[in-house]
């Protein structure tokens, strides 16, 4: 007689076994989780593409929770954050982790795309894995920057007009494709709602579907072998190979390959959570006033590059660089299986491919430091909010007093700090006295020069003179001041 414990289990195998006649589980499990891959694939360079998807299923969670409170209105969007961040209980936890999550998401796919094209996993037969990953991270990039918007705050509503001004560019279309982008010819409610349907409903919508595209290529063709000097690629016998490779020394991604996943997942969740505690979320850095002219706004941080391009390249190329530079990037990653598809796949054999990478990755983040720190930008209450430093107004001349008083509530303080403490678009004024005569501070002023506007027309004389006479006197102690040598000198009899 079978024991209560036999009975029971023999009643989950039956209902498993009438669940797997209808619903094939076992059959695609073992297609799926359970295929085999490259033992050399169980490496921790292989937990790249794992470890983005989690991110997004994180981000789907978080996401839909947000959305139970968040009010795409222009009206009660910024209100809404407010509410999440300083009332709502945990709101500030679930925003953060909702932001950090988008954080990791793009850093960890630029990752995984460094280590595909390092790894040659672009090549033959997976051209169709790589493309699909190429449009998931412009999605990933999407779902980004409309999160941005859906602060509704200072930054997101000048990046909005920056983004407008930049599709107003387009030739031909561009001010039919500002107003659909914003809904109208102004931002309000109308482009809130557009961006709401975009981040919540049509890219995650389209992730989704790519991602099942690319799951499914990777299930048929494979997870890309570890590329070992010398093996390379050939149309005519790859396939074969790889097929040698599974029945050699192929496990099953689950349980055989999936640890270091496992691991890494953990990793990422408690990096997550560890940077939401400690950091919290971004913003809301203001409310969305087109009236507050006084605003600095900055992208997120995976957008600062683009942010420091836009201000650094030259006027005269931006509309074509702006327009014509992602489509030329684009169509050069999109056709590089086609034109490089076969041959050598390890990076320690292509060195052109590491060069690219290091240089790629040097150059983003010197752009991404730049636009973190904007020297190009004043800082808008630099003039209210840092006072002159003692040591640069003692034993001032009632002159050069009622100088500093001009340098300071004239705004300049907003482009040139004094002792560090100040904007960075002009030099640093705390030794200008030994760098510039009289002459040439006072034809500064009035004139102006380089990125410096001429404040002729704003200054009175008597402002003028003060102003240059407190700048003389900004010498460093035992530093004689500047003069000008084309003149002659007193000499001492």
């Amino acid at each position: 007689m079978k024991s209560p414990v036999q009975k029971l289990s023999d009643l989950g195998k039956d209902l498993f076994l009438w669940f797997d006649d209808r619903l094939h589980v076992k059959k695609i499990w073992d297609s799926t989780a359970g295929h085999h891959v490259p033992q050399s694939a169980g490496s921790w360079f292989y937990v790249f593409g794992s470890a983005t998807l989690l991110c997004f299923m994180m981000q789907l969670v978080t996401g839909i929770m947000l959305a139970l409170v968040y009010v795409p209105s222009a009206d009660e969007a910024y209100a809404t954050l407010e509410y999440l961040t300083y009332h709502q209980q945990l709101g500030w936890f679930l925003r953060a982790v909702h932001y950090w999550g988008s954080n990791f998401m793009v850093g960890i796919m630029l990752l995984h795309m460094t280590q595909v094209y390092l790894f040659g996993a672009y090549k033959y037969p997976r051209e169709i894995t790589w493309i699909s990953g190429l449009v998931l991270l412009v999605l990933t990039l999407g779902l980004a920057f409309t999160g941005q918007v859906m602060r509704f705050d200072e930054d997101a509503y000048w990046g909005l007009g920056i983004g407008a001004a930049i599709m107003g560019r387009v030739p031909f279309i561009g001010q039919q494709l500002v107003d659909f982008m914003l809904g109208g010819q102004i931002i309000a409610s109308e482009t809130l709602s557009r961006f709401f349907a975009l981040h919540v409903f049509v890219l995650p919508g389209s992730v989704i579907a790519i991602v099942s595209l690319h799951l499914r290529m990777v299930l048929t063709k494979g997870i890309n072998e570890y590329p070992v000097p010398g093996m390379v690629v050939r149309r005519q016998t790859y396939d074969k190979e790889y097929a040698a490779i599974i029945k050699k020394e192929g496990v099953p991604f689950f349980p055989k390959a999936i640890d270091k996943d496992i691991i890494a997942a953990a990793f990422v969740i408690g990096g997550i959570v560890t940077c939401a505690c400690v950091f919290g979320p971004k913003g809301p850095s203001g409310p969305p006033d087109p009236l507050q002219i006084n605003a600095s706004p900055r992208p997120d941080f995976w957008f600062l590059w683009i942010f420091s391009i836009a201000a650094l390249m030259p006027e005269q190329i931006e509309t074509v660089a702006l327009l014509a530079g992602p489509a030329v990037i684009g169509l050069i990653l999109v056709a590089l299986p086609f034109f490089n598809g076969t041959g050598e796949k390890s990076w320690r054999r292509r060195p052109v491919a590491v060069i690219i990478v290091l240089l790629t990755w040097i150059g983003l983040g010197m752009l991404t430091y730049l636009g973190a720190t904007s020297p190009w930008s004043p800082v808008m209450n630099a003039w209210s909010a840092q006072s002159t430093p003692d040591a640069q107004i003692l034993h001032r001349s009632p002159l050069q007093l009622q100088g500093a008083v001009v340098l300071q509530y004239k705004q300049c303080r907003n482009c040139h700090a004094i002792d560090g403490l100040g904007g960075e678009r002009g030099p640093d004024l705390s030794d200008v006295g030994m760098r510039l005569t009289r002459p040439q501070l006072t034809r500064q002023v009035v004139q102006g020069g380089g990125n410096m506007p001429a404040y002729g027309q704003n200054l009175s004389p008597a402002e003028v003179e003060a102003l240059v006479d407190y700048m003389a006197s900004l010498v460093p102690a035992g530093v004689p001041p500047a003069r000008d040598y084309t003149l002659p000198q007193k000499t001492k009899n």
